[in-house]
């Protein structure tokens, strides 16, 4: 049966597995070795050239997951990203950007590529127009992200990528948010996807990693930078990302379940003043994310109503985790201006609608009514000590 007929949750299972020949275990062998043969064989193996028979394998299944041709993963999803945008950019180039999407992408464009005289934009929304606005004559690629982070605003991905294909410009897209299992950008002519691994691929809040998928040719392009940089993975770190991903497909749908009751539980609670999730229908782009997503994914943000301090509601949860990073099978919140967005200015934030009081959830598996209840609790005691205040 070709791979590509493979269902979901076989892909996740076995595309990609080393088959242990020696002792026919279960589970992919891990290969630790730093150093190779180098004659009378078909592949140099070396760890900075992304080729170790962990690395090599796990990238299989990245690929078929993101139905791409190749794939590659890195040290982190920073890495996995500064690659792809200094492989296809240059000394006169120019960028553009959402500009909606995670902080240190933003922080990165921002800091190093005045360094090296590469031009950007970033868009004033994220509507097609908005993108085609932003074009210039040395445009070479168009970023997206969607569900963005942290206001999970969905961008048209086959409108940007029609839009970029007929001026002959490169689109890449972080998937991070909705993973491979919500959303298959290829499928919509987004030429690569970038992932920071660490999330719902890794899963379990226990790895740093990042992933890139695209064409061969593409890739090749990426490489070249990539071995240069220096930005791969241990073997360990490898073999337990690959371990993690068996399992993909079930926690994002259970988390996506969760997070669609959460997000409407708390559409309707009375001191919430606001929710951000593309699985409500009061979202703004709900038709277009139903139309490109095939599930809502895990993460939403929420507002508390003026006056309920977000940073004292997070210290008075008792079960979800006011915690750093998102899409573990554990639920964490945080304030992005705090972390995530903290290297944007007061201004950059204000500008794209992060606020001081935006809460991300990053809904995990736990049991719907012991989350819905542990921020009941918390809500309650903080409106208990303004009173008492």
């Amino acid at each position: 049966m070709s791979k590509s007929k493979y269902g979901l949750n076989t892909i996740c299972t076995h595309v990609g597995e080393i088959k242990d020949e020696q002792f026919k275990g279960a589970v992919s062998p891990i290969y630790m070795s730093t150093s190779y043969q180098f004659d009378d064989v078909d592949v140099k193996r070396y760890p900075r050239y992304f080729n170790t028979p962990n690395q090599e394998h796990l990238s299989k299944k990245i690929a078929a997951l993101e139905h791409a041709e190749a794939g590659m993963i890195f040290g982190s999803g920073m890495a996995a990203i500064s690659t792809v945008f200094l492989a296809f950019l240059k000394q006169g180039d120019h960028i553009v950007v959402q500009n909606t999407l995670y902080g240190g992408t933003s922080n990165f464009i921002r800091e190093e590529f005045p360094k090296y005289g590469i031009e950007f934009t970033f868009t004033d929304g994220y509507e097609v127009a908005d993108f085609d606005a932003a074009i210039q004559p040395n445009t070479k690629l168009i970023h997206i992200e969607t569900p963005s982070n942290p206001l999970l605003t969905i961008t048209d991905i086959k409108g940007v990528a029609d839009l970029a294909k007929s001026k002959n410009i490169i689109t890449t897209i972080d998937n991070t948010f909705a993973s491979p299992v919500n959303q298959t950008p290829i499928d919509f002519g987004i030429d690569i996807i970038m992932h920071s691994a660490t999330k719902y691929l890794g899963g379990h809040s226990d790895i740093l990693a990042g992933a890139v998928a695209c064409s061969r040719t593409h890739m090749e392009a990426i490489f070249n930078v990539a071995k240069n940089l220096g930005g791969s993975l241990s073997d360990m770190t490898v073999w337990m990302l690959e371990r993690s991903m068996k399992t993909l497909a079930l926690r994002v749908k259970a988390q996506n379940k969760n997070a669609q009751k959460l997000a409407q539980f708390l559409s309707a609670h009375e001191d919430v003043k606001q929710v951000y999730y593309p699985g409500l229908k009061t979202h703004p782009q709900y038709a277009l994310a139903k139309s490109q997503m095939k599930g809502f994914g895990g993460m939403l943000s929420f507002e508390l109503v003026d006056g309920l301090d977000a940073m004292a509601f997070q210290k008075e949860l008792k079960l979800i985790k006011p915690s750093m990073s998102l899409a573990g099978v554990e639920s964490t919140m945080l304030s992005p201006h705090k972390t995530s967005h903290a290297l944007l200015t007061q201004e950059e934030r204000d500008k794209i609608g992060v606020s001081d009081n935006l809460i991300r959830f990053s809904v995990g598996i736990e049991s719907k009514k012991d989350l819905i209840a542990d921020i009941e609790q918390a809500i309650e005691t903080v409106k208990k000590a303004k009173l008492q205040a």
